[in-house]
């Protein structure tokens, strides 16, 4: 019953950890997890979620290694910022430097007082004083000026050379203070990619455990009559308001479908593609049957359908509504229906509709609204034409639906070509969702 919300989260992590994983560093770029590097993926297993967490933990220990050598290389650069001093070879040159210039200024003032006294002693001599004397004082004078100007200019030459090593030092410490920061900022990438999966892992063995107990999903199969239609969902959505629309649930089929699920399940990002920003967004659903408007639940299911006969569908209101301080950037929502019934059977329609949207920060214009279309590929043995992209299981591409091939959106949000994992993601949905309680 909640194949689709494992893969979900499936898909949650492969659009993110790609993009998290490659602006760590070059360093442990290659660390990234295998499971999320794939085109095309199937449904992950235990087993690769384990190793993808494994690896997330890897490039997380590269990253805080990273991190620690960073600091101590700062540290080295801080030089008489720091009581211990620093270490670093430029902090010693421009101690030294400095300590130099101190002494060439301690000569020069030396020299300068030796230059007075010598005036001064050649002015106190008597007006008998002998040719000797006047001849010694005045060597004397010229001997201190000549003194006196050697330190004038060893000083001079020591205040530069101080100089020059403070503003390598200054440069030195700028450096090394920004590639801290990157390497902050790596540290924290790699710890968020390691949570996602570590969460994850924990989210498909709670399902897989789920699954077990419940005995749920050993019947089940494809309904390709069992189709879901979106209308009104605009290509934009605007910050601090809320977008009405619907959801019809059809079942074409000539069977009896005791309860009917529907699944919606919206991820965003902002125009980076590194920051989630489904926080800031809340999806509620209301119908006939339940007219009070209810959030989705964490699993993404909608249990107010009921019952379908053969041929009957009914309407889902939903409200998406985006918090005002929701940051600009880029969304996909997939659609789909499954179906349980009370003899253990169930199934649903084998396309997951992923239709892709921009968010626009708060006051801009909303965008215009073009209805989704589901895939109306017929089931095995009926007649039909079957619709450009349900051949390969994956949504079909009518209307503004995103099937195969990238765009600005999905680029945005995956980075790095990390669309092609989006749309292998979702063809995780359309084809092996429908496992039995055994593989769920």
């Amino acid at each position: 019953m909640k194949i689709r919300r494992v893969l979900a989260t499936a898909v949650a992590l492969a659009v993110t950890t790609p993009a998290a994983l490659l602006s760590v560093s070059p360093a442990y770029a290659d660390a990234k997890p295998t499971a999320q590097t794939q085109e095309k993926q199937s449904k992950p297993t235990i087993e690769e979620l384990e190793e993808a967490a494994a690896e997330a933990q890897k490039a997380y220990d590269k990253a805080a290694q990273a991190k620690a050598d960073g600091y101590a290389e700062l540290e080295k650069t801080l030089g008489d910022l720091t009581e211990a001093g620093g270490t670093h070879p430029l902090a010693v040159a421009s101690a030294a430097a400095k300590q130099a210039a101190k002494d060439a200024a301690a000569a020069k003032t030396a020299a300068d007082q030796a230059v007075t006294d010598a005036k001064a002693a050649l002015d106190a001599l008597p007006e008998d004083a002998t040719e000797e004397e006047k001849a010694a004082a005045a060597t004397a004078l010229s001997e201190a000026q000549a003194t006196a100007a050697t330190a004038t200019t060893a000083k001079t030459a020591a205040d530069t050379a101080a100089a020059e090593a403070g503003e390598k030092l200054t440069d030195a410490r700028i450096a090394a203070a920004r590639a801290y920061g990157v390497l902050v900022k790596a540290a924290e990438d790699a710890l968020a990619v390691k949570t996602a999966a570590d969460a994850a892992l924990a989210k498909a063995i709670k399902e897989a455990e789920e699954g077990e107990e419940g005995g749920e999903g050993e019947d089940c199969e494809p309904e390709l009559d069992l189709t879901s239609k979106v209308t009104g969902l605009p290509d934009k959505l605007v910050a601090g308001t809320s977008t009405d629309f619907s959801l019809r649930v059809t079942n074409g089929s000539d069977r009896h479908m005791d309860k009917v699920l529907t699944f919606v399940s919206v991820h965003a990002t902002d125009t980076s593609g590194l920051k989630d920003t489904e926080k800031f967004f809340r999806l509620q659903w209301s119908t006939k049957s339940a007219p009070k408007w209810q959030n989705a639940d964490a699993d993404d299911y909608i249990e107010g359908v009921g019952a379908l006969k053969p041929g009957a569908h009914a309407d889902v209101k939903l409200r998406l509504t985006l918090d005002k301080a929701t940051p600009a950037g880029n969304g996909v929502a997939f659609f789909a229906a499954d179906f349980f019934n009370e003899d253990g059977s169930c199934g649903g329609a084998p396309d997951l509709d992923m239709y892709e949207f921009d968010v626009k920060a708060a006051g801009s214009k909303p965008g215009k609204t073009e209805d989704v279309k589901p895939s109306t590929t017929p089931r095995p043995g009926n007649t039909g034409t079957t619709p450009q992209g349900s051949a390969s299981g994956t949504p079909a591409a009518t209307g503004s639906l995103a099937a195969t091939g990238s765009s600005s959106a999905t680029t945005s949000i995956a980075l790095a070509g990390g669309a092609a994992v989006l749309l292998g993601a979702a063809a995780v949905f359309v084809v092996r969702r429908r496992k039995t309680g055994a593989d769920a």
